[in-house]
Order: C-alpha cells, then sequence, then structure tokens
C-alpha cells in the first residue's frame, strides 16, 4: 500500500489538475504551464548542497546541477510536461537528487515546448545537447539518460536515433513513467481510466495533438515504442501501477527483453504520475530515486574524483 502521503497529494491533484478536456491547443499550454511541474520554493528547498549553474550563452540551452562530491558521471536529464510545459528548473527535486545520489553532474538542457515548435524540436534540441557533450570531451561511457514522462519518452527516442545514427550510446538510461506511445493504444489506458490520478486517455490525446499531427504517432521519433528495440544501453524503468501509462513501460520493457537487451521494471502501487517530483515530502520519491542512483552508479561504474 502507497504511503499515506502520496494518497494525500494523489488526491489533491484529482482535485485540482485532472480533466478530461484541456481545451485546444493555446488554452492546453497555458493550463499545463500553470498547473505543471514544481514551485520555486520547492525547488530551493530541495537543491540544498547543490550547485545550479546555466550554461553559456554559446551553448546549448540549459542549466548544470552539479554535487558537492566531485563526480566524473554526467546524466543527460529531459524533463517532462507533455511535451508542451515545464523546464529544467521545475524538475530540480529530480535533478538535484540524482546528483546528490549517484553522485553525478547533471545536464538538464532546455528544449524547444509544442504546440510552438511541434515535433521533431524537442527531440533535435535533446540530440544537439547530447552532440554537445560528446564534442566537449564527455566519453559516453561516462554518460547516462533520464527523464520523466514525455522527457522519458524523450530519452528513449533520443537513445533510438542515436543508435541509428552511429553515434556512440550512453552506458544506460533510466526512465521515470516514460510516455512512449502516444496512439494511446496500451490496455491501462483504458484499464486505469479513473484509478490514474493525472491524466485521462482523452488527455494525453490532446496533448499529443499538441506535439504531432496523428499520421506521425507512429513515427519511433514520436512513440518510441515503436522503435527498433536491439542494441540499447541497460534501462531502468519505474511506474506506478495506476497510472495510464503504465503499459507504455511495460511494453518497452517487454520488447527490450524480448531481444536479448537489459531492462529492469519497478512498478509501485498507488503512487501518482512522476512522483519523483515531490522527493523530501513522499517517502515513495526518495526511495524511487535512490533506486535510480544505484543503478547509474552501477552501470557508469567511473569513480568520483
Amino acid at each position: 500500500m502507497s504511503s499515506i502521503r502520496a494518497r494525500l497529494v494523489a488526491q489533491m491533484i484529482r482535485v485540482l489538475i485532472r480533466r478530461r478536456d484541456w481545451g485546444p491547443p493555446e488554452s492546453l499550454a497555458r493550463r499545463a504551464r500553470w498547473w505543471l511541474g514544481t514551485s520555486p520554493a520547492l525547488q530551493s528547498l530541495r537543491s540544498f548542497g547543490i550547485t545550479v549553474t546555466p550554461t553559456e550563452i554559446d551553448h546549448p540551452p540549459g542549466e548544470w546541477i552539479v554535487p558537492r562530491v566531485p563526480a566524473s558521471r554526467t546524466v543527460l536529464y529531459l524533463h517532462g510536461g507533455g511535451y508542451v510545459s515545464c523546464s529544467p528548473s521545475t524538475h530540480r527535486p529530480i535533478t538535484a537528487a540524482l546528483a546528490r545520489l549517484t553522485p553525478a553532474r547533471v545536464f538538464a538542457p532546455v528544449y524547444r515546448l509544442a504546440p510552438e515548435f511541434p515535433f521533431p524540436a524537442a527531440l533535435d534540441d535533446a540530440e544537439e545537447a547530447y552532440r554537445w557533450l560528446l564534442n566537449s570531451g564527455v566519453s559516453h561511457r561516462d554518460i547516462a539518460f533520464a527523464g520523466d514522462s514525455a522527457g522519458g519518452g524523450l530519452a528513449l527516442a533520443l537513445l533510438l536515433r542515436a543508435r541509428d545514427q552511429g553515434l556512440p550510446l550512453p552506458d544506460c538510461a533510466v526512465l521515470f513513467s516514460p510516455w512512449t506511445d502516444l496512439t494511446v493504444s496500451g490496455a491501462s489506458a483504458r484499464d486505469n481510466d479513473g484509478k490514474c490520478a493525472l491524466c485521462r486517455p482523452e488527455s494525453l490525446s490532446q496533448f499529443a495533438r499538441c506535439y504531432a499531427r496523428p499520421d506521425e504517432w507512429h513515427d519511433p521519433g514520436v512513440s518510441p515504442l515503436f522503435g527498433r528495440p536491439d542494441e540499447l544501453p541497460p534501462l531502468h524503468i519505474q511506474v506506478g501501477d495506476t497510472e495510464l501509462l503504465l503499459d507504455d513501460a511495460k511494453r518497452v520493457h517487454d520488447k527490450v527483453q524480448s531481444t536479448g537487451g537489459e531492462s529492469e521494471l519497478i512498478v509501485y502501487a498507488g503512487v501518482f504520475h512522476c512522483w519523483q517530483l515531490l522527493d523530501g515530502f513522499v517517502p515513495e520519491a526518495r526511495t524511487a530515486l535512490q533506486q535510480a542512483a544505484d543503478f547509474i552508479a552501477t552501470k557508469v561504474d567511473r569513480p568520483a574524483t
């Protein structure tokens, strides 16, 4: 059973945020940018002991999140928000925790948001950030990808693109409740309708239309579930059992394992979508982030300097 705090937050999300109809793209984006992500107060509170530095003007936009303990590992973190909202700063509770717990330097790039900048803008920006890390001298053997929700799907899409373009792949990837199927075809999108605290199937489809045309939804760059799953680095996937995106995670896990790849899937009971954002308040968030940090530390096996 989930903690009392997790159940309390889930109920608040149901009342305040969940809806079937988010309106036309402009209204959807405005509402999402108001409601999704974390407050500046929580961002500041969870960044204790962490140095946050914006990138220089001639570099890809984003921020470095660096722990007090020097680290040679680098995490490329892609934030969620349905491709229409949020930013590196809204996700500092996650990036700061990964920096502290792994330990690792975390680079969280800014990518362009829909509907103003639809597919492939976000994926192009993620690729630019990864190429910049490689070109700046960071070894792919020192890098892990990570992301939540749409950012988790974007991290997986970036893995597929990097593999297909012959780029060296990172050592591993962590996906928190990844949105990997914008066609919303998973059984959990129906079975968990009403159980998921944040999402309704209709609202997922509205967010999908903001990001890409329906005829693009089967493109692996949009829905990486439909991409070729072989030759990928080890994956660590977390998802809640009541989420609409449960099958987005499970099907990726099963496809990777069916090709002989390495994937571990952890399904949490009774948590809300992207519960990791409430590290320090919801006990399950710290447990999940510690598991992710341990996975990265094991796979990106480089000692701190």
